[in-house]
């Protein structure tokens, strides 16, 4: 059996059956973070470790300064997700020795910039050769309040589902120089209660999926409604991924208190709710076209 066979959710399943955590874990493997205890009993640890590969997630040619900025940016994103404070990061590069110096160099200006808008430390990492192609791994560790704690596990049947910003067209330029919603998460989570939530990397089409499996519900969306860039069709938004969006679910008492808030605090960035959440059942239960997955593009 090849990895194209499994793709990157089963494989997954497949190798963290083998962990064992230890007791101080309060989030393990299969979320957007890994959460455990510190301590300060008020505060979480969190971390994160994502990477970008060329020719997955840039293609070779890009700006090496777009390419440093998306490495640091996307395990923000899954700080965002889990609504955490990132602290330091540490960065591995892997690159040919026939690279030019001078492309290093605009990597590391574009990751600097990256963390200085978040206040993250590079606090150190590694570099390797490789014979190809330039792969840049970067690890956060930050906090998260013990009461403001989100993940992908707590929506329960009957929430509003939600999205920020605009889907699809993400490719054409958007996922190199995207902002993480760390800012509109923390907000979130001080003034409500947010049951469930996810950054959108990969697509509606697979994310969706794994937010309402690891909270063992179904769910309903209402296509019509979802919020598109200009340009991008329904499946762009669906499958194309690298909107780096919110996705979450909240208690359907709470939506007019949000929305009226949410346009007042964040004025220019749209919130828009797609549908809710289900019983679990195969009658509720709604496939969408399949976003981004690891190991079977080609397939």
């Amino acid at each position: 059996m090849k990895l194209g066979d499994l793709g990157e959710d089963r494989l997954l399943d497949l190798l963290l059956r083998c962990l064992s955590l230890k007791n101080a874990v309060v989030v393990g493997p299969g979320d957007d973070c890994a959460v455990v205890e510190m301590h300060d009993r008020r505060k979480l640890l969190v971390l994160k470790s994502d990477c970008v590969v060329e020719g997955v997630h840039f293609l070779q040619g890009t700006n090496a300064l777009d390419v440093g900025w998306k490495a640091m940016m996307r395990p923000l994103s899954d700080f965002a997700a889990t609504s955490a404070v990132p602290q330091f990061a540490l960065v591995t590069l892997m690159a040919p020795e026939q690279t030019e110096v001078a492309w290093v160099k605009g990597l590391y200006r574009g990751l600097r910039r990256a963390a200085k808008l978040f206040e993250v430390g590079i606090v150190g990492g590694e570099t390797s050769s490789t014979p190809g192609p330039i792969a840049v791994s970067t690890s956060v560790v930050g906090f998260v309040e013990r009461d403001r704690r989100v993940s992908r596990r707590g929506g329960k049947a009957g929430d509003d589902l939600f999205v920020t910003g605009r889907l699809g067209g993400a490719l054409k330029r958007k996922h190199l120089r995207f902002i993480p919603r760390i800012v509109e998460s923390r907000w979130l989570t001080k003034n409500f209660s947010i049951h469930a939530m996810m950054d959108l990397s990969d697509g509606l089409g697979a994310d969706l999926p794994r937010l309402v499996r690891a909270s063992n519900v179904g769910f309903k969306i209402e296509m019509e409604k979802l919020p598109l860039t200009r340009g991008a069709t329904m499946n762009d938004a669906i499958s194309e991924g690298e909107d780096y969006e919110l996705l979450f679910a909240m208690s359907r008492s709470d939506r007019i208190r949000l929305q009226q808030r949410w346009t007042k605090k964040f004025p220019n960035l749209p919130l828009t709710r797609i549908g809710s959440l289900s019983q679990l059942s195969t009658k509720d239960y709604q496939l969408l076209p399949r976003g981004y997955v690891h190991f079977q593009q080609s397939s």
